[in-house]
């Protein structure tokens, strides 16, 4: 049994020569300490090198007649599977320009011949336990690239939760809600890919990390409606101008309600900056004629004018149990009228590029008069 165990602990060096004489000088040096396997050309390497046992280190000749050490080490050194095999030439050749390329190629050492045994035996346990140490941070590291890339994904499914839970209590206080949501976030994230080319957004947008933020946030555009009385928010008509000063409240409240959240757990999350800018001044204009800042022009967070197109939209092709859905060329018409004036110019530009992906996301996401009467027993 402690021989077997001995085995298993050994070493495997792959001596290469074409000479048998040195295979065999090489073998009577190293057999005793490490477990050998010998390879008397090029070819015949480089198919030990690839096996599902590859070596832990490979001692090399130069000048052979099928493939010379160069091209095996060139050949290894390119596959990924045997790259981090150190290779250590042995060789007749000395100059120091074939050294140099030897080392060049990748390989750890160089060792003239004729062999000094001290020196071989020297250099080999040396680089071995420097492969034993990189093959432990190497594993090292790819625990800890699998523990990152499972803490993220753990990350992400949170912010998904929490955003779909935050977006569905805003949709439960709101008979007029429905697939709403659903459909907004999608108008934001081809209107925002639409964009991110654009010389004025490419900044902000040429990066997809960004827009799937902005995919995620947008459901929390109303958060704030959670806040708004019954009375007002489920009203099936007009609004009173004091009842619309309510309801414009909805706004600061979302921004809030983010904020507390933030302060809740101690620290500002970056996820939720564009939730914070989107429920807060999603309702500004263009001209400067929205709320509740009343900002104008590029004042107005790009996440914010890019929910306002959404959201108008949205609201315009959007059946209510007050109202038919208005058809999409109508819709379209208003919104361009809205161009410079509720909207920035240029997303109303990209808008109509892609209305049909608009469309489609409006038919796929349709409202239907049950599902809304249905809401409307229940939020009632």
């Amino acid at each position: 049994m402690t021989e077997i165990n001995s085995m298993i602990e050994k070493a495997t060096i792959l001596a290469v020569d074409d000479t048998p004489d040195n295979l065999l000088l090489i073998s009577g040096l190293l057999k005793d300490d490490y477990h050998l396997r010998v390879a008397n050309g090029g070819e015949r390497a480089i198919k030990i090198a690839q096996s599902d046992n590859p070596p832990d280190l490979i001692l090399l000749d130069i000048m052979m007649p099928d493939i010379d050490g160069y091209e095996v080490c060139r050949t290894l050194k390119a596959d990924k599977k045997t790259s981090f095999i150190p290779i250590i030439f042995l060789t007749a050749k000395s100059e120091i320009e074939d050294e140099t390329k030897g080392l060049e190629m990748g390989a750890v050492d160089y060792i003239t011949k004729p062999l000094s045994p001290p020196i071989l035996l020297a250099r080999v346990k040396t680089h071995l336990a420097l492969k034993r140490m990189q093959d432990f941070l190497r594993d090292q590291n790819e625990f800890l690239e699998s523990e990152v890339d499972k803490r993220t994904e753990e990350i992400v499914a949170i912010q998904d939760v929490t955003i779909h839970a935050m977006a569905s209590m805003a949709e439960t206080r709101d008979n007029e809600t429905g697939n709403h949501i659903r459909r907004t976030q999608q108008y934001v994230k081809v209107l925002a890919e639409k964009l991110r080319t654009h010389p004025r957004f490419e900044k902000f947008l040429n990066n997809d990390q960004t827009i799937e933020i902005l995919y995620k946030s947008a459901p929390l555009h109303d958060i704030g409606k959670v806040g708004i009385p019954d009375a007002i928010l489920l009203k099936p008509g007009r609004l009173t101008n004091e009842e619309f000063e309510v309801m414009k409240s909805h706004t600061t409240l979302g921004r809030d309600a983010i904020v507390h959240a933030e302060k809740s757990l101690g620290l500002e999350v970056p996820f939720l900056q564009y939730a914070k800018e989107i429920a807060y001044s999603h309702q500004e204009k263009w001209d400067g004629s929205g709320y509740p800042q009343g900002l104008s022009g590029d004042d107005i967070p790009v996440s914010a004018r890019l929910m306002a197109v959404a959201d108008v939209y949205d609201a315009l092709i959007s059946r209510r149990v007050y109202k038919e859905p208005m058809p999409h060329e109508k819709a379209v018409q208003i919104m361009l009228e809205g161009k410079g004036k509720h909207f920035d110019p240029d997303m109303i530009d990209a808008f109509i590029v892609c209305q049909d992906q608009f469309k489609e996301i409006g038919d796929k996401y349709v409202d239907s008069e049950a599902d809304l009467l249905k809401k409307a027993q229940i939020t009632g």
